[in-house]
């Protein structure tokens, strides 16, 4: 290529990406809109994954940092937090990556508009022959970048799906925003705790990253350390029972999402929880106390809520993307050819075929989507399978189609696998956490890995 690939976001995909890049001697960028690699990892760093060391480091990531001398390979069978993740991990590779003669990892970079150079849209002649222009802006200002391929691994971090049950927010969400948290508070954290601890909390959502708040807030109300007495959630679920929202425990193959799963059921089972299913939210109202009301597309309603916890996931950014053609699933936002692999409806557990550049191209050729941004809306993203997407797009933006060709890709397990419905579809949205994610106390040592669905 003439000009360097740009590879969009330095989290755990776009820097594989890179080290994959390094490996076939193409020259690379990394434009990260953050300050520092894994930026997002970091906002959620307090929480332990439920994926060990061995399934968080890229192959080639791993060659290339040994390769440097420098780094000290964390224990493959521990489980890291994410703020392990980004410091143990992300930021030695970042430092190597940026190093190399090869490439550079620009921060505080955000990508606004990826386009053909001196085309629009609706231009056909010559499309092909013309590099992307990538349109960035930084401290100093705009500044437009040609690239030979685009790689879109900007995750979904920061899209949080809303609260409201039509996917925009509820009516009163954005003015009662100051008693709304998008995400996994941090409750081993002072300031966290004093939030929640005596309060009434409603918590929506129903995967990984929600049952992690449950177990947070049951713990933080078992805490004499809170000095709170009080403390009672209730736990929204749109689906109609709780059912099979806890996974497949024991028959899971990530041993410790089991886990996560039955400390969950738990907590819920507490007396501290109530649940409240079929509950699809319409409005949020403020009383005159200062404390919610929150109101169902069904008439149901929970009064007296001090906070609000929405954990309903998250979805792509496609806003940067409008001068390029793209080919995605109407509903997950995925590309098309692998959305029906990894649809709620018919999707359940570690079932996704393996899969590289082939499913991943759009119709600008050299643009690929990979990583969590891949998914869409679908939950049960693994870091593994992006770390075998980028490596099969880089071989093949190489121009080495039988290595990109022969994808192999064995996922765990859930231990959930009823076929078509074993997740409820409309709350099966996912679950943000980086790549991994799912929330726990970490001294409960309760360890997530991917998307779960909420």
């Amino acid at each position: 290529m003439e000009h360097p690939m740009v590879i969009i976001g330095a989290g755990p995909i776009g820097l594989a990406a890179a080290a994959y890049a390094v490996e076939r001697d193409l020259d690379f960028v990394v434009l990260e809109g953050g300050t520092g690699a894994g930026a997002a990892v970091d906002q959620w760093g307090h929480v332990r994954l439920f994926s060990a060391w061995r399934e968080l480091i890229d192959p080639a990531a791993r060659r290339l940092l040994e390769a440097a001398g420098t780094w000290t390979a964390p224990d493959e069978a521990t489980y890291p937090t994410g703020r392990e993740w980004r410091e143990d991990y992300l930021a030695p590779l970042a430092e190597v990556l940026d190093a190399h003669p090869r490439g550079t990892v620009r921060y505080d970079t955000r990508v606004v508009g990826v386009g053909r150079a001196g085309r629009d849209l609706l231009v056909d002649s010559g499309r092909e022959d013309d590099p992307f222009a990538v349109h960035v802006q930084t401290p100093d200002g705009r500044e437009r970048l040609l690239a030979g391929a685009v790689v879109d691994a900007s995750g979904t971090w920061t899209k949080p799906n809303p609260l409201g049950a039509d996917g925009y927010p509820a009516l009163g969400e954005r003015e009662n925003a100051h008693r709304i948290t998008y995400g996994i508070p941090d409750f081993t954290d002072r300031t966290a705790a004093a939030r929640y601890a005596g309060k009434h909390v409603a918590v929506a959502g129903k995967g990984a990253s929600a049952q992690g708040v449950l177990i947070g807030l049951v713990q933080l109300a078992q805490s004499d350390a809170a000095g709170e007495p009080g403390t009672r959630v209730s736990w929204l679920l749109r689906r109609p029972s709780v059912g099979d929202a806890f996974g497949g425990g024991d028959n899971d193959e990530l041993e410790q999402r089991g886990r996560l799963g039955q400390d969950a059921k738990a907590a819920a089972s507490s007396g501290l929880v109530a649940n409240v299913t079929q509950f699809r939210t319409e409005s949020v109202t403020g009383g005159r106390d200062g404390r919610l009301s929150i109101t169902s597309t069904n008439g149901q309603q929970v009064d007296d809520v001090d906070e609000v916890i929405v954990v309903t996931g998250f979805r792509p950014d496609f806003s940067f993307l409008s001068e390029v053609r793209l080919d995605l699933d109407p509903s997950l936002g995925a590309p098309k050819v692998l959305a029906d692999q990894i649809h709620p409806d018919h999707h359940s557990c570690g079932d996704v075929a393996p899969h590289g550049h082939r499913e991943l191209t759009q119709p600008e050729p050299g643009l690929f989507l990979v990583g969590m941004k891949s998914y869409g809306r679908a939950p049960s993203f693994l870091a593994m399978t992006g770390f075998e997407q980028v490596r099969s797009v880089v071989a093949a933006l190489a121009g080495d189609l039988e290595a990109a060709d022969s994808v192999e890709l064995v996922l765990p397990e859930t231990g959930v696998c009823n076929g078509a419905g074993a997740f409820d579809a409309p709350d099966a949205v996912a679950d943000a956490g980086g790549c991994c994610g799912a929330p726990a106390p970490s001294e409960l040592k309760l360890v997530t890995l991917g998307r779960a669905g909420d």
